[in-house]
């Protein structure tokens, strides 16, 4: 690794200009702009229909790691996965990471992330120590905590609207070695699950459950609960062989993801046998889907939405009782239904959606009318409740409901860079 004091900043402003020169009527680029990193979001928050991306993974460059503390700095368009490939063997983790590595260090920025281990430590941006946001006007802001700090809550969760993220300082945690201690508890019911959750969270760092949302009754939210820890020093087994990842080779002309699909598949899941508690490699516990490669094209060629909500503590459990039983009764569950809870700690991003309350996270094949209806349907119980609604992983929800889900979004607007817009933004508030 080069320290910092040797970066060639020559060779970032040459390869930065491409974006940003003096005047980029020059290059004949007049459109508005938004960057576009690894397009791992579910929705439309990096697409710019009409409009220009930046490409920013040739951002590929680590800056600095220090092994002795955790602190790392790389280029915005480096992976998380790549981040893992170099610290994990030195010791160290990421202290927040989402469901997939495939996500870039700029995007989990941008989106303000979260992982399995919201009730202890936060989302991505409580773990970013500054990064450098270039303007369409050429002016370098170096963001931190305790510097700019109006440019570092706007950026952080700010879909990407303030400007381009160049670099990203973060603090990782130390890790004894790569297994991850696990257990796995069946429960019957969502009061169930609301019970357990004290007990888990004041044992694990890593807590998340998944749903089975086809289940009505007595076994409405019924599922399995995950939680995990870090080995401790001594704790390990010899390194796993190196899985080949799989790919879904196309999309089929329908989804193979359907009523009856689904109902099958989340009764098996739910009675299938496995260990109550065991010894695995990080990657299956974290990145269980990263091993089936194109795995959204299982839902055919109108692919799928994502919705998910926060609700908060007090109206919890009447909410996500109501949310499920409307899923169940609209026969669209979904197979990836995924529930957990977020903690008190914010990283103070303007429009980061991780708040302190129970999230729910799922998929739903795209049939057109009659899914966007049902997602409606999500949308006034959350808005009901006080909740919101992820923008990560939207592409449809209404300009009102944004502007309730995110009242600060005013004052955000103030600092979205002049040249910068996206599909999302121009549809939550043209609406």
């Amino acid at each position: 690794m080069k320290p910092w004091a040797n970066y060639p900043q020559q060779n970032e402003q040459v390869k930065i200009a491409l974006f940003f020169p003096a005047s980029l009527k020059n290059f004949g680029i007049h459109k508005k702009l938004i960057p576009f990193g690894n397009g791992r979001s579910y929705g439309d928050v990096c697409l710019n229909d009409g409009g220009a991306l930046l490409l920013t993974r040739g951002l590929d460059r680590f800056i600095v790691f220090n092994p002795a503390n955790g602190v790392l700095r790389a280029e915005a368009g480096v992976l998380l996965s790549e981040i893992l490939a170099l610290t994990v063997p030195q010791g160290w983790f990421l202290s927040v990471t989402p469901g997939t590595q495939f996500v870039t260090l700029g995007g989990a920025v941008a989106n303000d992330v979260h992982g399995k281990n919201h009730h202890v430590a936060g989302s991505f941006g409580s773990h970013v120590r500054a990064f450098e946001l270039l303007r369409s006007d050429s002016e370098r802001l170096t963001c931190t905590p305790k510097q700019n700090i109006e440019w570092f809550q706007a950026t952080v969760g700010g879909l990407g609207l303030t400007g381009l993220i160049t670099w990203v300082e973060i603090q990782l945690q130390r890790i004894a070695n790569p297994w991850i201690v696990a257990e796995n508890r069946r429960f019957a019911s969502l009061d169930e699950f609301l019970a357990l959750n004290d007990d888990y969270e004041a044992r694990y760092p890593y807590i998340v459950s998944w749903i089975d949302c086809a289940a009505r009754g007595r076994a409405l939210g019924r599922g399995i609960y995950m939680a995990g820890m870090h080995a401790p020093p001594g704790l390990m087994k010899p390194p796993p062989a190196e899985r080949r990842a799989l790919t879904v080779p196309f999309a089929p002309p329908i989804s193979l993801i359907n009523n009856l699909s689904v109902r099958g598949f989340n009764w098996l899941y739910y009675h299938l046998p496995r260990p109550a508690r065991g010894l695995i490699p990080y990657q299956p516990f974290f990145y269980p889907l990263d091993n089936l490669l194109e795995w959204n094209r299982l839902y055919g060629r109108r692919g799928f939405f994502q919705y998910q909500c926060v609700i908060p503590p007090l109206d919890a459990r009447e909410a996500l009782r109501e949310i499920l039983a409307r899923i169940a009764a609209s026969g669209q569950g979904s197979m990836l239904a995924v529930l957990k809870r977020f903690g008190e700690r914010t990283s103070g991003g303007l429009l980061s959606f991780p708040r302190p309350g129970i999230t729910l996270a799922l998929d739903f094949p795209n049939r057109g009318q009659k899914t966007l209806a049902l997602l409606e349907r999500l949308d006034e119980v959350t808005r009901q409740a006080g909740g919101a609604v992820y923008p990560a992983k939207d592409a449809r929800m209404s300009g009102d409901s944004f502007r309730q889900y995110y009242p600060q979004w005013e004052v955000f607007s103030r600092s979205i860079d002049p040249r910068f817009s996206s599909s999302f933004w121009r549809r939550v508030i043209a609406d």
